[in-house]
């Protein structure tokens, strides 16, 4: 999950969001965003296609339509990929075609270079690059001079498969809060319980490496531990610092989802809050389960109106609610944040979150959607549970209102490019790296 930062409700379409890492903005298990659909045969890709009108929830921001340019014709990714080399991957456009706005540019610029330390450090698992091969633009990306020229001498383009792309949005809540329990604040925000046990099971077998669990020890026994609605009863007494109380119970619910946020404190003030931890149980997605219910429309699932039923049904809300197992543990956060899963501030409008296995964490990515506020550059600094493939992308918006909107509202189709350090592509063909069949 996003410990150390935010992931996300990936609110677009709260179903399905998260990140992996410890130091991701949501944490893994929380779901943010929505899954992109299924495809039901390998073809070449072309635009996607404008989505029809749909009734929308107020408060959401559906966007401005735009037409993402065409992707290079290529075949989808096999079903059992894992990297960007099993997935197939073509040269992509030069880097001048691309309408990158200058601004834009500028923003995608600085992010980068808060990554340059960890991508040169960085195994890159999409067989793409290797540490070094980004020394030389890190060092590039130290100077002045126009954000435009420093990407196009820098860097050539991929496209991973068919460059399908699907994106959502996800950004920093900020809820009502208090650090002391008080009268309107009766919700407490628990930091990390001291009977929580974290267990790596890499040392136990091999077809475990890199998969943990969470639990407690009860007397000789490691057994789970206490789930949504045993916390909210009272399980955590005495065993878990209250780091703070929210006004709102929905609103916690849906920053738990996040993986971060700020409360906004009765004096006007500001306290950070950060993902810390999570009880080990298995998230499962209101969103969904409150659509395959018939409780929300087509439409009408964003956190927006997710929220509306959730307050307009307290006691069926409230039971909604407890089905989601996971429930996360905060810290407070005093340093610049939110981080994403690179252990960097993520940046609004310039910071995106994708699958590690098919974008190098760190790399540029020029994004052509059909709504033109989330196209243009974004700087992979983050992961997700529900992101996952080939071109899956959840993009950060930043907090306040405007912010919430928009992530609420946001799924968009269209093309993607990644952005490599130049060289990528000669050295990927000199190995017998083959790309992607047209």
């Amino acid at each position: 999950m996003r410990a150390g930062g935010m992931r996300r409700i990936g609110v677009a379409a709260l179903p399905l969001m998260a990140a992996a890492c410890s130091n991701a903005i949501v944490p893994a298990g929380v779901e943010r965003g929505a899954p992109p659909p299924a495809r039901t045969a390998s073809r070449p890709s072309s635009p996607a296609p404008t989505p029809s009108p749909t009734r929308y929830t107020p408060g959401v921001r559906l966007g401005t339509p735009a037409t993402p340019m065409p992707a290079i014709p290529a075949e989808a990714a096999p079903a059992d990929a894992t990297s960007v080399v099993a997935a197939g991957w073509v040269a992509g456009p030069a880097i001048a075609s691309l309408p990158i706005d200058a601004a834009a540019a500028e923003r995608a610029r600085a992010a980068f270079r808060l990554s340059c330390a960890s991508v040169q450090k960085r195994t890159d698992a999409t067989g793409l690059t290797r540490g070094p091969d980004w020394a030389p633009a890190c060092a590039a990306a130290t100077g002045g001079g126009d954000a435009l020229g420093f990407f196009r001498s820098n860097f050539e383009t991929v496209q991973v498969a068919d460059g399908r792309a699907f994106a959502t949005g996800y950004y920093e809540p900020e809820i009502a809060g208090s650090r002391t329990r008080r009268s309107g604040y009766e919700t407490p925000i628990y930091g990390v319980p001291s009977d929580l046990v974290e267990v790596d099971l890499t040392p136990f077998a091999t077809d475990l490496s890199g998969r943990k669990i969470r639990g407690r020890v009860e007397g000789n026994r490691f057994v789970p531990y206490p789930d949504r609605t045993a916390i909210e009863q009272g399980a955590l007494d005495g065993k878990a610092p209250v780091i703070g109380w929210a006004a709102d119970p929905i609103e916690l619910f849906f920053l738990q989802v996040q993986g971060s946020g700020r409360l906004r404190l009765p004096d006007g003030g500001v306290m950070r809050i950060g993902y810390a931890s999570q009880n080990g149980r298995a998230y499962t997605g209101i969103g969904a389960l409150m659509r395959d219910r018939g409780l929300v429309q087509p439409g009408q699932a964003s956190m927006q109106g997710i929220m509306a039923y959730l307050r307009a049904n307290p006691e069926q809300g409230r039971a909604i609610m407890r089905e989601n197992k996971s429930y996360v543990f905060f810290r407070e956060l005093t340093g610049p944040g939110p981080l994403g899963a690179m252990g960097v501030p993520v940046t609004a409008k310039g910071s995106v979150a994708a699958d590690p296995r098919f974008v190098p964490l760190g790399a540029p990515v020029f994004l052509s959607l059909d709504r033109a506020e989330a196209s243009g550059l974004w700087i992979a600094q983050d992961t997700g549970g529900a992101i996952k493939g080939t071109n899956r992308f959840d993009t950060f918006w930043g907090a306040g209102e405007d912010a919430r909107g928009f992530a609420g509202g946001l799924t968009a189709r269209g093309t993607a490019f990644l952005l490599v350090p130049r060289g990528t592509l000669s050295r990927l063909a000199a190995n017998g790296r083959t790309p992607a069949r047209p």
